[in-house]
């Protein structure tokens, strides 16, 4: 029985969904969304899912599997990638968790900050306030509440504005204080691999620019605009996916389509920044990988992988 579990973490446009594909092929594994825009299943293109012609080439597991109607926590991701792990295993399969979340991977390796579940009419009302009021005057209730975490976030930061403002809300106290608990033991036991993507950063930027124009060619505004009719809260997730603001821009006629896509591919570059900063901090004892294309990684990285599963099979 196999028992080691492999992880690929990377910025967006890094190869690591090719990769893992090719890895799942050649070691029997199956594919572990650690995304948290991919689990939505109105944004197969805008967030680059993998394709039906992908899925088909190996077993994929935790992709739009979500409505964008709700929102998908760490902990609530944790609770499916410990089924779907555990489905992969009880099936035969090698786990392969791959995504460039990297809150979701750490979580799933160190624990999660034991904070309370938040009743739900706590979570909509705080959604509601950040809606109605906006991400500036938000920011400025969460200060006079939480001075703490107030000044550890940006008023354009809706997602951790509202976590924030939700926990001190539901449990009168802070966030930060909560995190300095000892987390709840680790989901995934030793023994895992794992693996970040870092191609030179030029060469991420620039895949992430021609992709976005795919994307366009593909679909996306028509996605966008299907996310739009469902009129939905603004302040939930999907609605801040990397891309969806200006692509809703310019379906309400408020921006031309070459400034959306420009506003877009500049958001996508800000991100992977943001997650290569995340990651050289974090992920300290991951195996750091620099190559340029998913060949160059899978001809560096299979041999290292290989030896590892030897090693971790019953």
């Amino acid at each position: 029985m196999r028992n080691g579990a492999i992880l690929i973490a990377g910025p967006t446009a890094s190869g690591k969904s090719a990769l893992a594909l090719r890895l799942a092929e050649a070691v029997g594994g199956a594919v572990i969304n650690a995304d948290s825009m991919q689990v939505y299943r109105e944004l197969r293109v805008l967030t680059a899912r993998p394709t039906p012609a992908d899925e088909a080439r190996a077993p994929h597991a935790l992709y739009g599997v979500l409505p964008a109607a709700e929102a998908c926590s760490v902990g609530r991701w944790l609770d499916l990638a410990r089924a779907a792990i555990a489905a992969a295993r009880a099936s035969g399969r090698v786990p392969i968790v791959v995504g460039g979340t990297g809150l979701y991977l750490q979580a799933l390796t160190e624990g999660l900050a034991p904070v309370p579940a938040i009743p739900p009419a706590i979570r909509t009302a705080a959604r509601r306030l950040h809606a109605e009021i906006g991400g500036p005057a938000f920011h400025a209730r969460l200060a006079a509440r939480d001075p703490a975490m107030a000044a550890r976030l940006r008023p354009s930061d809706p997602q951790r504005l509202i976590r924030a403002y939700e926990v001190i809300a539901a449990t009168g106290e802070s966030l930060a204080d909560w995190q300095r608990r000892p987390p709840a033991p680790a989901v995934l036991d030793r023994p895992w691999l794992g693996l970040l993507l870092t191609p030179p950063r030029p060469l991420v930027y620039d895949r992430c620019d021609r992709r976005l124009r795919t994307m366009l060619a593909d679909g996306a505004l028509d996605e966008v605009g299907a996310l739009a009719g469902l009129r939905l809260d603004p302040a939930l997730p999907a609605m801040k996916a990397v891309g969806v603001p200006p692509l809703l821009g310019h379906i309400r006629g408020e921006i031309d389509r070459a400034a959306a896509l420009a506003a877009a591919q500049t958001a996508t570059r800000r991100y992977a920044k943001r997650q290569y900063t995340w990651f050289r901090h974090k992920m300290l004892s991951w195996q750091r990988y620099s190559a340029k294309d998913s060949e160059s990684f899978f001809e560096e990285i299979f041999p290292i992988i290989s030896q590892f599963l030897l090693t971790t099979t019953d």
